[in-house]
């Protein structure tokens, strides 16, 4: 339910009942934002260390069952959908599932690092997914358009971006990749945007949930910033 559908239950309450509800939504949603946020950011710092984990002592372990892994971040999603009002348990379903992605950050991560100036190609990418979150953040609080609606037309652009990543697993072309990856920057840039502005109109029910839809929009940026910087670093 939305956070701005509160309402005087008794419309006989007056001007000042109606007033005070309205002020105790803005309360709520600011509490709700807050949250969001803080979630947001432990959920980037366990990543982080899922992806440190991955890359020092399981490198090895990932590769070998990376599909495994990829099966638990799914099951573990699924399962924080789940658990998302129950306090506790949604916390514990949302910093695991957020450290396992990480861990499977770890091969396109440990390639990229193998490169020359490979720990630069990483810290490039981490910034510019750092600045465009900021600024699509600022254009989803300052812009007078409803993104609400772009929510179809995102979504479909989503499932194209993954059908087309699932047959490059299968081609494996470089140009494809670029294109994909570029495509994909765009569109999880918009989703920032997207998703942020149904945040702060209290679209969603759960911080849990909302800040999982910005960590998502934030890692997936980064991973294909990082798959484009890192092919055209390879051809130099």
């Amino acid at each position: 339910m939305s956070l701005y559908d509160r309402k005087p239950m008794n419309s006989n309450y007056g001007y000042n009942a109606e007033q005070s509800t309205f002020a105790q939504g803005d309360v709520a949603l600011i509490n709700f934002v807050k949250q969001t946020y803080q979630l947001f950011a432990g959920s980037l710092l366990a990543a982080s260390v899922g992806a440190y984990v991955g890359i020092t002592a399981f490198g090895s372990v990932v590769a070998q069952y990376y599909i495994g892994f990829v099966i638990l971040e799914f099951a573990l999603l699924f399962g924080l959908m789940f658990a998302k009002s129950k306090p506790g348990l949604n916390l514990l379903m949302l910093f695991a599932f957020t450290f396992v992605t990480g861990l499977t950050l770890t091969p396109i991560l440990s390639r990229v690092l193998g490169m020359p100036g490979g720990a630069n190609i990483v810290a490039q990418a981490f910034l510019l997914t750092t600045a465009i979150f900021g600024v699509m953040s600022i254009f989803a609080l300052r812009t007078k358009k409803d993104l609400a609606s772009m929510g179809k037309m995102l979504f479909i652009a989503l499932i194209v971006v993954v059908v087309g990543s699932l047959i490059n697993l299968f081609l494996g072309s470089p140009i494809l990749q670029v294109i994909i990856a570029g495509v994909g920057a765009i569109l999880f840039s918009i989703f920032i945007a997207y998703d942020t502005q149904n945040i702060v109109r209290g679209l969603y029910d759960s911080p849990v949930m909302a800040a999982v839809s910005l960590y998502l929009d934030f890692l997936n940026l980064f991973i294909s910033l990082l798959q484009i910087l890192g092919i055209f670093n390879s051809k130099e």
